[in-house]
């Protein structure tokens, strides 16, 4: 019997090199990458391991149980954690997003929120604290959640049909206990809700409307993602996607929608508001999103920074390598305004556009990195 292999994946690849910091390098607090785009949003991974074994993240046939996750010594701590959220602050990061794997799977992540919610920008005012998750912990943990200063969560749900949903996330999970979450953070005040829907073709499309009735009017913002060629473990081709475009258009066959204009700079999802009789966007209705994450490139105003579990940071969410940042952070020497200096050099090198030279070689091959970043290290 031939012995298998587990692919080396991108946390194991050698980091990328800092930058050097001149003498004397200012710091004014505005961030802007070489194209003149502002660091403003951060998404710091807490964990590797998930409870989900989802096709598109996770596959089984990878992450099984000889899977070798990180060791706990590597992650960053807590004060480590806060300490590098806090020098991102002081360049111009304003919103937060705890990720994983699944981040409630973080003993004690309670902890981490609370010294995350009591910083401040040099303004004075706190940052926007939102988490992603699969659901999974929701219904237990929510209250604990918003008592220490989470404010909003989003939540990952692929189906509402049960047989769907247990063989998507394929650890034969009832979409019910997913649902009970929802509502118990609505019940918390853990809102507005997002709920993020990767459609994939021939899997779970069929879900599209049973999902949008479910939410329409609910309080709940529902997301669809077309199906993203992250990583180098999910198999992902072209047949699988589902453009947005053909999403809007099955919506609109049964409910009505208008577009509505973005609600912040560099927001990944276009909206869509559900319109009244006369063709009017009605908010009691509520609104939908789509993430065209394959079909059109949003790249052009992307704000955001991702922190892995051990502290490399990565400036695209397919990049194939990051700066070991847990380095400095680890080095008594470093101060908090070297970090900052040092945060500042990487994001003002920063030229990253993926899926605009994705889009301009066609969207038919996975192109670029061979060995991409992974979804479930980073955070989507």
């Amino acid at each position: 019997m031939s012995e298998r292999v587990i692919p080396l994946l991108d946390q194991r690849h050698p980091s990328l090199p800092l930058p050097p910091i001149a003498e004397g390098h200012a710091l004014n607090g505005l961030t802007l990458d070489g194209l003149r785009r502002p660091l403003s949003d951060l998404r710091i991974s807490v964990t590797d391991r998930c409870n989900f074994r989802c096709s598109y993240c996770m596959p089984k046939e990878v992450f099984d149980k000889d899977y070798v996750y990180l060791p706990h010594k590597q992650l960053l701590n807590f004060e480590e954690i806060s300490r590098i959220a806090s020098v991102f602050a002081s360049q111009g990061v304003r919103k937060i997003r705890l990720t994983g794997g699944e981040p409630l799977l973080r003993k004690n992540i309670e902890i981490l929120i609370a010294q995350l919610a009591a910083l401040r920008t040099p303004e004075g005012l706190p940052l926007d604290l939102t988490l992603t998750t699969n659901g999974s912990l929701l219904a237990r943990k929510a209250q604990s959640l918003k008592d220490a200063g989470l404010q909003r969560v989003t939540v990952s749900l692929d189906g509402l049909d049960d047989a769907v949903f247990r063989t998507m996330n394929d650890v034969d999970f009832p979409v019910a206990d997913v649902l009970a979450g929802i509502e118990a953070a609505q019940a918390a005040g853990l809102g507005p809700i997002k709920v993020n829907m990767v459609v994939k073709r021939g899997t779970n499309d069929h879900e599209i409307l049973p999902m949008a009735r479910h939410f329409r009017g609910s309080g709940i913002v529902l997301r669809f993602i077309e199906y993203m060629d992250v990583g180098a473990t999910n198999g992902w081709c072209m047949d699988e996607v589902l453009p947005s475009a053909e999403v809007i258009r099955l919506l609109q066959t049964e409910l009505p929608l208008v577009p509505l204009d973005p609600s912040a700079p560099g927001e990944t999802a276009a909206r869509w508001g559900y319109a009244n009789a006369q063709g009017e966007y009605d908010p009691a209705l509520g609104e939908i999103g789509v993430i065209s994450s394959v079909t059109q490139a949003f790249c052009g105003d992307c704000n955001r920074a991702r922190l892995s579990t051990e502290g490399r940071l990565y400036l695209c969410l397919f990049a194939s390598q990051g700066y070991d940042l847990r380095q400095l952070l680890r080095d008594p020497t470093q101060t908090d305004t070297a970090l900052a200096a040092m945060v500042d050099a990487i994001w003002r090198g920063r030229t990253d556009q993926y899926s605009v030279l994705r889009s301009l070689r066609g969207p038919d091959t996975a192109s670029g990195p061979g060995h991409r970043v992974e979804m479930s290290y980073i955070g989507g």
